[in-house]
């Protein structure tokens, strides 16, 4: 019975791997677009990398709250593949697209608002306008960047985590390529930063409609826009957005209060967020292989497969985490160099990135935790316990603008023990129960 239980561990790992290390790849590409602007914006100077650190914090809450877009198809596709049904998990892929092209084209109409918003951070004048340009710009490419994430669904839905990887590696040479170009060699500054971005993102935009064009015609799958699945799609995602909008409430509210803080450690937080972005992505990586192998175990009705993908994941969750933790820790003194050459930046960063990576372990549990919640469709547990660890989060943050306290440390510790501490027992105490177990092709 051991060598049995071994066995099976053992094939559940190399199923999780063969998701996940895929995934990875593909999930770090998109936070090193980031990189890529930052290191190379960072080197024109603090008023500059300040401005687009609120600027990408602004795009990011965009993109992040249509995350259902690429989170709500993986375990609808998943599910209906579990059960046998390949065309209708290929069409309910199809409908995220099509929900994808919709919400990016009303997105497209936000532009005149750009430099408003961003002003609502109250930087200082230079920093809003570098802000303004970089945000007026990447919003060209948000149609581009839902549709890739709904498209992206459709494949982890199905077991593909390769193609994707393959579309975000191109996207990401191409994307330094144009930057380099853009920034430096036509002298655009910040607005070059932006336009190689999109550039980019139009590109892998297109082949992931000309791919999901293809798996449908050879499955017979219609593929025009169906209203009524459109939305209910959307209605299925309305849990996810509430989710998803605690998460990036805490994020907006870190970069405001590191706003008025000051410049150097506004600067300093888009540095660790930067990296933070690319850390929780990589972590996200086995949260992923969780939507796909639990919303395709729930499908098919085996339970004891649920269950035994949760153990495994939570031991991958902190284990990886523990690695990732201890790299970043390793480099906390040096790696501002690779961002900036701003001196201030550079004394004050290495607290922020030493508290980051003694809270990776507690970020693995969280997001191993969490992609196995939202494979099995809890998203209506995940909404409602995401206010409460954001009602855990803000008080303690606000504990950086007390007169005399040094605000970096302050927000950091804040946000790595208090918030992903806060988010690991919700998680946690969900994850033991059996409630969120439900089978069927749909939930």
């Amino acid at each position: 019975m051991r060598l049995r239980v071994r066995r099976r561990g053992d094939a559940l790992d190399r199923e999780i791997l063969s998701l996940a290390v895929p995934a990875l790849g593909a999930l770090i590409a998109e936070p090193a677009f980031l990189l890529v602007d930052t290191a190379l914006v960072g080197h024109l100077g603090a008023e500059q990398l300040a401005g687009v650190g609120i600027g990408v914090a602004v795009l990011s809450t965009v993109v992040g709250l249509l995350i259902f877009l690429a989170y709500g198809t993986t375990p609808a596709v998943a599910r209906l593949l579990g059960s046998g049904d390949r065309p209708g998990a290929i069409r309910a892929g199809i409908d995220g697209i099509w929900l994808a092209v919709v919400a990016g084209g009303a997105l497209l109409l936000a532009m005149p608002l750009a430099h408003p918003v961003v002003a609502l951070f109250g930087a200082a004048s230079a920093v809003t306008e570098h802000a303004a340009t970089y945000l007026g710009i990447s919003i060209l490419g948000l149609p581009a960047m839902l549709i890739v994430l709904a498209a992206t669904g459709l494949l982890r839905g199905l077991q593909d985590t390769r193609t994707p990887l393959v579309v975000a590696t191109i996207g990401f040479a191409a994307n330094a390529v144009l930057n380099v170009v853009l920034i430096y060699g036509a002298g655009l500054g910040v607005a070059g930063s932006a336009l190689g971005t999109v550039i980019a993102q139009w590109g892998m935009a297109a082949f992931f409609l000309w791919f999901a064009g293809s798996e449908a015609r050879s499955a017979q799958v219609p593929l025009g826009i169906r209203w009524s699945d459109l939305g209910r799609t959307a209605t299925t995602g309305g849990w996810l957005f509430v989710r998803t909008l605690s998460l990036r409430a805490a994020l907006l509210a870190t970069t405001a209060i590191a706003t008025q803080a000051g410049t150097t450690t506004l600067a300093s937080t888009q540095i660790a967020f930067t990296l933070f972005s690319t850390l929780a992505f990589a972590l996200d990586a086995l949260a992923i292989a969780g939507q796909a192998m639990v919303g395709k175990a729930l499908g098919a009705a085996d339970t004891e497969q649920v269950h035994a993908v949760t153990r495994r994941l939570q031991r991958w969750g902190v284990g990886f985490g523990c690695v990732v933790g201890a790299l970043l820790l390793s480099v906390a003194w040096v790696l501002g160099g690779v961002f900036t050459s701003d001196p201030g930046v550079l004394a004050a960063l290495p607290i922020a990135l030493v508290l980051l990576a003694l809270a990776q372990p507690i970020a693995g549990f969280v997001f191993v935790l969490d992609g196995v919640l939202i494979g099995a469709g809890d998203v209506r547990y995940l909404a409602w316990t995401g206010v409460v660890n954001l009602a855990v989060y803000l008080p303690l943050l606000l504990l950086a603008l007390v007169p005399g306290w040094d605000a970096l440390p302050v927000i950091w510790a804040a946000f790595s023990f208090g918030y992903l501490g806060a988010r690991a027992v919700t998680l946690g105490l969900r994850a033991r129960s059996d409630a969120w177990v439900r089978t069927g092709a749909a939930r």
